[in-house]
């Protein structure tokens, strides 16, 4: 059987077993609102481009960086590209729906996609899971992409460059760090309440 090594690739999938605690379905319908420096609108190719210490939030997502473009389709989905400024990273915020948790990611850039509702976080990508002000999950890796449908993690470690071998190129490779769910430490919530599980493959698997 083949492994993600001999594929070059590292790549990790985490898999959110049930919808309570999945993050807010309804903020890709939300309105998006923008704030930059300066704009730049083309009605021809229905696109935006916004510069300068850029804020957008929709619904209870938040995310920042330096330059963001935005276009819509027939169908009113919105997809949006956020650059971080030169050796900077941008940030994404989105409250998920159990009480009082978030998830925050950081990449040079973000691309969200408002119909497979995801979000794509890619160079020095890390992805935490907060509860309160408590980290509970943190995912580091070369490309990581959060998909609210169907609630999956995937992340992939830096591919090793072509004929590389050994410890001389070793590639990126993808670190977790998974907090145990204790009766003890986790506060109140309904039966099932999902954690972060791993998974060996890339599509995960339901229990």
């Amino acid at each position: 059987m083949k492994t993600p090594y001999a594929k070059h690739l590292l790549a990790l999938s985490l898999v959110l077993c049930a919808l309570p605690a999945a993050a807010e379905r309804a903020d890709r319908d939300k309105p998006m609102n923008i704030e930059a420096d300066t704009l730049r609108y083309d009605d021809q190719k229905q696109t935006s481009t916004f510069t300068g210490r850029v804020v957008v939030t929709k619904g209870t997502i938040v995310m920042r960086g330096a330059r963001l473009d935005v276009r819509q389709d027939a169908e009113g989905r919105q997809y949006g590209t956020l650059t971080a400024e030169a050796g900077q990273r941008a940030f994404f915020r989105q409250k998920r729906g159990a009480p009082d948790e978030y998830i925050e990611g950081e990449g040079e850039v973000i691309d969200y996609d408002g119909r497979a509702d995801s979000v794509r976080f890619t160079r020095r990508a890390e992805l935490r899971r907060y509860r309160g002000s408590t980290l509970n999950d943190e995912i580091t890796g070369n490309v990581i992409v959060y998909n609210n449908s169907t609630e999956v993690f995937t992340v992939d470690g830096t591919p090793r460059p072509a004929g590389a071998s050994g410890a001389a190129a070793p590639g990126g490779r993808v670190r977790a760090m998974l907090a145990p769910r204790s009766a003890a430490s986790a506060p109140a919530a309904p039966q099932g309440t999902p954690n972060l599980r791993p998974s060996t493959s890339l599509g995960g698997e339901r229990p």
